[in-house]
């Protein structure tokens, strides 16, 4: 890999981890030239990180005004969790049916770091990074279903990502969404997709709810 690709990847990742942490804000104009002075180079590499993160529909391209986090209003984000209710409930069925005794374990280990990390950030916030480090991520993966792997990996993916986050940080959120995360996972260990899916529903209209709370507390401030 060469200098100017490693660059592009760090800028990417870093660009990535700070809009899904909402520490670049939806809407934010991303300056090609402010990037090249903060990591080097030259533009190269920091277009291609744009670019990277066009792909992933965390930046968009606005006439006459350049590259800018996606915002999303309230109508689409309800489009998107409507989607997202019904996906990743059916994929929670299927995990509980179709997961090994030995990914369920990993799951359960992987809470375990989740709740060592939320204690860490004292109670205050609940970052999960992208992939097998996700919950959501490894529900999905254990349905052994590929179409709804990809129809909620792919596009749909980051998105709900970094607005999962922005409701992660509400008051009292943080524990109470692992334990929805303990539950699910009790559930499925116990070979109850029934219930497992059910707890997926819940999980998934509370977030939306709390998030449907926090955007409009944020309209009226």
């Amino acid at each position: 890999m060469s200098e100017a690709q490693t660059l592009a990847e760090k800028v990417f990742s870093e660009l990535a981890t700070a809009i899904v942490r909402g520490e670049l804000a939806p809407g934010e104009k991303l300056s090609e030239q402010a990037l090249v002075t903060r990591y080097g180079g030259s533009r190269a590499p920091i277009r291609e990180a744009i670019q990277k993160l066009e792909a992933r529909n965390l930046v968009v391209r606005v006439p006459h005004a350049g590259a800018r986090v996606v915002s999303l209003s309230l109508e689409e984000l309800r489009d998107i969790y409507e989607v997202r209710l019904e996906l990743e409930s059916m994929a929670c069925r299927l995990a509980a049916e179709r997961m090994s005794d030995a990914d369920i374990s990993a799951l359960e280990k992987l809470l375990e770091e989740h709740a060592r990390s939320i204690e860490a950030d004292q109670g205050l916030s609940y970052y999960q990074k992208s992939g097998n480090l996700d919950f959501h991520y490894r529900i999905i993966e254990g349905s052994k279903n590929s179409r709804l792997h990809q129809m909620l990996c792919g596009d749909l993916y980051h998105i709900i990502r970094m607005y999962r986050y922005r409701t992660s940080t509400s008051s009292e959120r943080p524990l109470q969404a692992l334990k929805e995360h303990q539950r699910i996972v009790e559930a499925i260990k116990s070979r109850d997709p029934q219930l497992a899916e059910l707890l997926m529903r819940r999980h998934i209209q509370v977030s939306l709810t709390n998030l449907e709370t926090r955007l409009a507390h944020e309209a009226r401030h």
